[in-house]
């Protein structure tokens, strides 16, 4: 068994040159993983190289996985992700999977932004203020979800409302207005990183139809799902086909 040509293509365009070490210890795992990774599954589906290193990049971060989270900044990097585009990827993060499990992959962000000659701090992207952070949530938040977030707003029980006003304000406000990236780049992304944390389907299928909403479809989605595959695993992955068929039958 080898890594195929097509397989050893796709990984020098993320990490020309690049020598394994697991390749010397375990190299039928490779040759399995790159195979698959690298060939059969980049083979299948319709996002371009720069959205699916993106993707996984934010899904890795959700993994928890520095390792592999290393790899794929510098990857991201290599293919022509901006490093604005790095930061608000892990900012994108902070409200769905916590700071907690945030806060050393911007540590591990900023060594290999020094290591590669990226001066930090970088040109803040904030679009809005603290009196404005409401008011510009809620309105990105109806642009996504439509009026299910009125009703939302009307079915809270009092002692809940505070929880509501917190995602317009701070999910949406602090983080979805903010530039950088795209409506549309951002909403796949929160799909990636849910569909990565598990446990999560009664949301996952919320953004499944937010992803809709603002022109990702379903065969956006499932190549996404598919792209993540070889990182997430089988059991995610399967879960993420059910909350997309449930929103979006065949």
């Amino acid at each position: 068994m080898s890594i195929s040509e097509t397989a050893h293509k796709n990984h020098e365009e993320m990490w020309p040159d690049y020598k394994s070490r697991a390749m010397q210890t375990d190299p039928e795992l490779i040759e399995l993983f790159d195979n698959f990774a690298f060939d059969e599954v980049i083979s299948h589906g319709n996002l371009d190289t720069k959205t699916r290193v993106m993707m996984i990049l934010g899904s890795t971060i959700a993994c928890q996985a520095q390792g592999e989270y290393k790899m794929m900044v510098n990857a991201a990097l290599n293919v022509g992700v901006t490093p604005v585009e790095v930061k608000e990827i892990l900012y994108q993060s902070v409200p769905y999977v916590g700071i907690a499990k945030v806060v050393d992959f911007i540590y591990l962000t900023n060594e290999i932004f020094t290591e590669r000659g990226i001066a930090l701090p970088l040109e803040g992207q904030s679009a809005t203020t603290p009196e404005t952070r409401f008011e510009k949530g809620l309105e990105v938040q109806k642009a996504i979800f439509g009026d299910r977030i009125d009703k939302m707003y009307e079915e809270s029980p009092a002692n809940q409302l505070h929880i509501q006003k917190y995602l317009s304000a701070n999910c949406f406000g602090d983080y979805y207005t903010r530039q950088g990236l795209d409506l549309k780049t951002r909403e796949l992304l929160t799909f990636s990183i849910i569909l990565s944390l598990g446990g999560c389907e009664p949301q996952l299928k919320g953004h499944v139809q937010g992803n809709l909403n603002v022109g990702n479809d379903k065969q956006v989605l499932l190549s996404t799902v598919t792209q993540l595959l070889p990182y997430v695993g089988y059991p995610r992955t399967l879960n993420a086909i059910r909350c997309i068929n449930e929103v979006i039958p065949e």
